[in-house]
């Protein structure tokens, strides 16, 4: 559940969080079975690669899943049997029972979109988690389901409209995914829709800021238009809690122009509810071209500011960095990861698990993963737990 909480994990087309639900389970299953049961980095990498592999074929059977969702959100489907998939090859299941694991998995299927945007999103995550395992363990212990649950329409096609399942490759031709279609990473824990947004906005800003150090002339800003997808959920006009910020064009657009970034902290009630960003959001208006498609691989952001002398100042975002077509560097990823870690890991710890995962393939014994994150905390993050 922590892993989505505030929504700033890895996400792939067609759209769906895919490391999610599937990573816990494998480092859960790697600390908690028998010490005699070594499994080594390359376990859990194949492991791994086959939770993710699962849901991205399940997704290519539908052209409603490579859409942003409406119905359903995808990592409480997919995610459910990806985790199923993950621990059954990660305990050794035989091909039976993996298939009974996933008809299984079916039945723990599904949550609706309506709780975007509120603190039960995250509750998905970690029930495609929780459920994939136990459907796992479930089919170990000889629970069947519908054999032929997958190429049903009243099965997982129940899921998804325009379901067509088609036969696999066969394992001699057979192509990972994820060789395919990479993942995109967020630079800000916010729905990725809105990273266009902030994309575009930040271009805009160039135009009405002379430098970093100057203050936005917010008062001398009369209209603000975004040239955005049709997206719902993600149009929350005057959002009042950091849930709904990170699942906001208008709250992500706005900061972006009065700030010039967006961190963590952006999404603080106190940052939500300051006077400036209320007055610009009163003057966001949304507009949604035929062309821009709900779809991460296509959509774009326009932006346009007009000031109070007539001036219009636009802007347009295809593809931001840290999208799978402008991939975050190593670098850049890494330093991700230690602003994450700092809050809980000390800095010598979160060295060594950048160290083991740079070299996941060699270890002995995939364990070490979860000692590390076990590890000791900076004091700051100790004297905060003992309070």
């Amino acid at each position: 559940m922590q892993i989505h909480s505030m929504d700033f994990d890895d996400t792939w087309h067609p759209a769906t969080h895919p490391s999610g639900a599937v990573l816990p389970v494998l480092t859960a299953l790697s600390e908690a079975l028998p010490q005699r049961s070594k499994f080594s980095g390359l376990d859990l990498l194949l492991a791994f690669n086959v939770g993710i592999e699962v849901q991205g074929r399940l997704m290519h059977f539908s052209k409603e899943a490579s859409d942003i969702p409406k119905r359903f959100h995808p990592p409480s489907l997919v995610g459910t049997l990806g985790s199923a998939a993950a621990a059954s090859k990660f305990l050794g299941l035989s091909l039976t029972e993996c298939r009974e694991a996933l008809a299984i998995a079916v039945s723990y299927a599904g949550a609706p979109m309506a709780n975007a945007a509120t603190q039960t999103k995250p509750l998905h995550m970690g029930n495609a988690a929780r459920h994939g395992i136990e459907a796992s363990f479930l089919a170990m212990m000889g629970l069947q389901g519908n054999k032929q649950i997958l190429d049903l329409e009243t099965g997982f096609g129940a899921f998804y409209t325009n379901y067509s399942p088609k036969v696999l490759p066969s394992l001699d031709s057979h192509a990972w995914l994820l060789d395919q279609q990479d993942v995109a990473f967020k630079r800000f824990p916010a729905h990725l829709a809105t990273h266009w947004v902030a994309d575009a906005a930040a271009s805009v800003r160039k135009h009405l800021v002379r430098s970093d150090r100057d203050l936005l002339p917010a008062d001398h800003i009369e209209r603000i238009v975004l040239r955005i997808p049709d997206v719902p959920y993600v149009n929350r006009p005057f959002p009042d809690t950091e849930h709904e910020a990170r699942h906001s064009f208008q709250y992500v657009a706005c900061a972006m122009l009065l700030d010039g970034g967006i961190t963590v902290p952006s999404f603080q009630i106190q940052q939500i509810n300051r006077p400036q960003v209320r007055e610009l959001l009163r003057k966001v208006e949304l507009e949604h071209p035929s062309d821009n498609l709900p779809s991460f691989n296509t959509l774009y952001c326009e932006m346009s500011v007009t000031l109070q002398g007539g001036a219009t100042f636009t802007e347009r975002s295809d593809t931001f960095y840290g999208h799978w077509r402008k991939p975050l560097s190593q670098e850049d990823l890494q330093e991700k990861f230690r602003d994450n870690a700092s809050k809980t890991l000390s800095c010598h710890t979160a060295e060594s698990l950048i160290k083991s995962v740079e070299k996941l393939e060699d270890l002995e014994v995939c364990s070490v993963l979860t000692t590390l994150l076990k590890g000791p905390s900076p004091p700051e993050a100790s004297k905060l737990s003992s309070m």
